[in-house]
């Protein structure tokens, strides 16, 4: 009998599940804390913790500050850091959301990203009923007549967004509808581009906070789900939540 039998699972090793703990916590809090208050964090007494931190810092996983005595993440951690994050591509690891999106509510899921000329589609996740609108891999969407395009005016610098804006005609309230975006986290879109067409759509974050994606899901506006706090935005916040901090974002 293996180890993975009657699902259990793999074995692992006790101790280094254990002394990761500690770099949980470091990684939770995101700032050198004092040895009480870490080993506390990690749900130890501060004489089993230090042994682990001691043999972490050897490995520069860890590293003691020598005025305050308060320990952060060392060398080796950052550099982990920096690798996991080239190695994930935004693109990548959403479209197999994306998919999943969309065969669990039915509707199409689209993934754009900031381009040349504005939010540009890079997937599109058909629903087993597709929505009739005219997108596709490279499509451009409009800034101001869009949810994805109101993301990126809602979350990226101003300076970015200002040309494209200026493209477009002038929208009465856009700038609430914009601060609506950023405290929500989520924007709307019912009949605004396309009669009888809605769609929402969340933003995903990298480490640095910077808007990188958005997932939009697109459908019939009869049987579409807009409200705000719905089953369909809740399950769209959920995917992009989880997916930013795959990218090393972390809420607040």
């Amino acid at each position: 009998m293996d180890d993975a039998d009657e699902g259990r699972g793999p074995r692992g090793i006790q101790s280094i599940e254990v002394g990761g703990q500690l770099l949980l916590a470091l990684a939770h809090h995101g700032r050198p804390m004092p040895l009480k208050d870490l080993a506390r964090e990690a749900g130890m007494a501060p004489a089993k913790a230090h042994p682990y931190l001691v043999s972490f810092g050897k490995l520069g996983l860890v590293e003691q500050e020598p005025t305050t005595g308060r320990y952060g993440l060392g060398p080796l951690a950052l550099q982990l850091g920096l690798i996991s994050l080239q190695q994930y591509d935004p693109v990548r690891l959403a479209t197999p959301l994306a998919d999943e999106l969309a065969l669990a509510t039915g509707h199409t899921v689209a993934l754009a990203v900031w381009g040349n000329r504005g939010p540009t589609i890079v997937r599109v996740a058909e629903a087993p009923s597709p929505v009739h609108v005219a997108m596709r891999h490279g499509t451009v969407m409009s800034m101001r007549g869009t949810a994805s395009g109101w993301l990126f005016a809602a979350y990226l610098p101003a300076a970015d967004v200002a040309p494209l804006l200026a493209q477009e005609p002038a929208v009465p309230g856009f700038d609430d509808e914009l601060a609506e975006v950023r405290r929500r986290g989520l924007a709307r879109a019912v009949d605004l581009s396309l009669p009888g067409v809605s769609a929402l759509a969340v933003p995903v974050f990298d480490g640095r906070g910077a808007m990188v994606l958005s997932i939009t899901a697109i459908g019939p506006s009869a049987t579409f789900d807009s409200s705000w706090d719905g089953e369909l935005a809740a399950e769209l916040r959920r995917v992009a939540g989880g997916l930013s901090r795959r990218l090393g974002w972390q809420p607040g």
